[in-house]
């Protein structure tokens, strides 16, 4: 029998050791699962995210390589954490920031020109910032949406922004080859985050996609993370968007 074939820089989910993962929004949710999951794997995780509380026992928890506490959004701190940052580094993912969903009738254009403005500066910032530091084969991942993909009422801001972020990531792609550039798009996730967004009304919609889902259960954190981990590992694999969402698009409205 033929001996398989070896993939050049292939290595499996198990095969983190020796390598480094930046997760930006690593406090909860779907960052802070990728970092369990890249942990577990072997890898060293330098931690970032706004609350001090939260990232301090996600880094007790993973025992983190190294944590900074900042937004995101502001560049000169994004520039100086690269800067500073001890490299090189493997991969470097971003899962900060929220959606945003407004009724035209109720937006605020100051509000909407920051958030809009904020996304694509986070993006382009880290890619920006971050190109010294990532090796070559190495990943920058992105968190994106499928919700944004059909039109409704507050979902303006959502869906230009769920379609331009692909097309964004393919340029990066090439922009910031050899180092890859990808995009995931989960649909509903059950985290701290959707909590908040959706209050009294979180069991109401876990319900509701239990009993429509392909899958018949809601997605959560561990397959989106366990979906960066794959992306990371697969060094063929960059410019793409990748969808994540249990069959919510395959849905009637």
């Amino acid at each position: 029998m033929a001996a398989a074939p070896v993939v050049p820089g292939a290595h499996s989910a198990g095969g983190f050791a020796g390598r480094t993962v930046v997760v930006i929004g690593a406090s909860a949710g779907i960052g802070r699962e990728t970092a369990r999951q890249v942990r577990a794997g072997g890898g060293q995780v330098v931690l970032v995210g706004r609350n001090p509380e939260r990232l301090r026992e996600a880094a007790l928890e993973l025992d983190a390589r190294s944590t900074a506490v900042f937004d995101a959004t502001d560049n000169d701190r994004l520039g100086q954490f690269f800067e500073d940052l001890r490299g090189p580094v493997d991969h470097v993912m971003v899962t900060a920031g929220r959606p945003s969903y407004t009724p035209l009738a109720d937006m605020d254009l100051a509000t909407v020109q920051r958030e809009v403005n904020d996304r694509f500066a986070v993006t382009l910032g880290v890619a920006l910032h971050s190109r010294d530091k990532v090796r070559a084969g190495g990943t920058l991942l992105f968190i994106g949406g499928t919700g944004g993909r059909r039109p409704g009422v507050g979902m303006a801001v959502a869906s230009a922004l769920t379609a331009a972020l692909p097309a964004l990531t393919a340029n990066l792609a090439l922009e910031m080859a050899p180092v890859r550039v990808n995009l995931i798009a989960p649909g509903f996730v059950d985290t701290p985050l959707s909590a908040s967004l959706l209050g009294d009304q979180l069991d109401a919609r876990r319900k509701e996609l239990r009993n429509t889902l392909p899958i018949g259960r809601v997605v959560g954190p561990a397959d989106v993370a366990a979906l960066a981990l794959h992306i990371m590992t697969n060094e063929a694999l960059t410019g793409a968007t990748f969808d994540v969402d249990g069959g919510q698009q395959l849905l009637p409205h």
